[in-house]
């Protein structure tokens, strides 16, 4: 018996199998989770590159649906969790694993940012959770649980993050808001805030090299995290372990996020206090 056996869910986000949506599902599966998945519409029918590249991670876990979902379109969310619906009754938890923001407006300064370009990694980002949640209320059995993952750039100015650290602010906002709003009917909603790990959205962002060696240098563990600590963390947060837990974002970053400046021995002093 694991955790989550008899439990069930939908799991947003898989791009391949370096998305943390994958590590999250590895963990849940292997406490017995049953899952149905979404991925990114594909563009071309016949060659169903996105849905073929989730298929082959989650196929093989027993997922009961994979589908498309573009969660910019209402109609598409409503179809996922009709799907939902259909396929399980009611659920237990809900995955977001969704962050975009146009390479240009990433990449540039916040003051450069374009308004279409804000409104598309908002809409993308933040809204998608919303719209998710609001969904999810009415498939969501009593101490069910939504997760949504964020950065630490979401708090602090983190040089090259730009546009999406506005993006994370009002994401990890909206989980405060949504977790008191949705409290009284027994539905948690939190979120995993994530030390930089190698994924497709990691790519877009400057500077990403020097992240890890940074977290290598000052975080009190002297490491970077792994895809599968964030994946066991979220998967605590989802289970019943954390039935006291809602509005919190949880930091998996090897104490990255507690410092106030370099650890003693980062330039080659040392760290005895003694």
């Amino acid at each position: 018996m694991g955790l989550f056996t008899g439990k069930k869910g939908v799991v947003f986000g898989i791009a391949n199998e370096r998305s943390i949506a994958w590590a999250i599902t590895q963990a849940l599966h292997a406490e017995g989770a049953e899952m149905g998945f979404t991925h990114l519409p594909d563009k071309d029918a016949a060659r169903p590159k996105n849905e073929n590249k989730v298929r082959k991670l989650v196929d093989p876990l027993g997922a009961k649906f994979v589908i498309p979902c573009d969660v910019q379109k209402d109609e598409d969310l409503d179809a996922s969790f009709k799907t939902v619906a259909d396929t399980f009754g009611k659920i237990d938890f809900v995955v977001h694993s969704v962050a975009f923001a146009p390479p240009q407006d990433l990449t540039g300064p916040v003051y450069a940012s374009s308004r279409e370009g804000f409104k598309t990694a908002m809409d993308i980002s933040v809204y998608s959770l919303i719209g998710m949640t609001g969904r999810a209320k009415n498939v969501l059995n009593t101490g069910g649980a939504v997760l949504t993952l964020t950065y630490l750039g979401g708090e602090r100015v983190i040089p090259g993050y730009n546009l999406m650290g506005l993006c994370k602010s009002a994401l990890e906002s909206a989980v405060e808001y949504m977790a008191s709003e949705l409290g009284s009917s027994g539905i948690r909603v939190n979120a995993v805030s994530a030390g930089p790990v190698k994924t497709i959205s990691a790519s877009g962002v400057g500077d990403f090299k020097k992240m890890l060696t940074l977290y290598e240098t000052f975080s009190p563990l002297r490491r970077n995290i792994t895809e599968e600590e964030v994946g066991k963390a979220a998967m605590f947060l989802l289970s019943d372990y954390a039935s006291g837990i809602t509005g919190e974002t949880l930091h998996v970053d090897s104490g990255y996020h507690i410092m106030g400046g370099p650890p003693l021995d980062a330039f080659g002093g040392s760290s005895d206090a003694s």
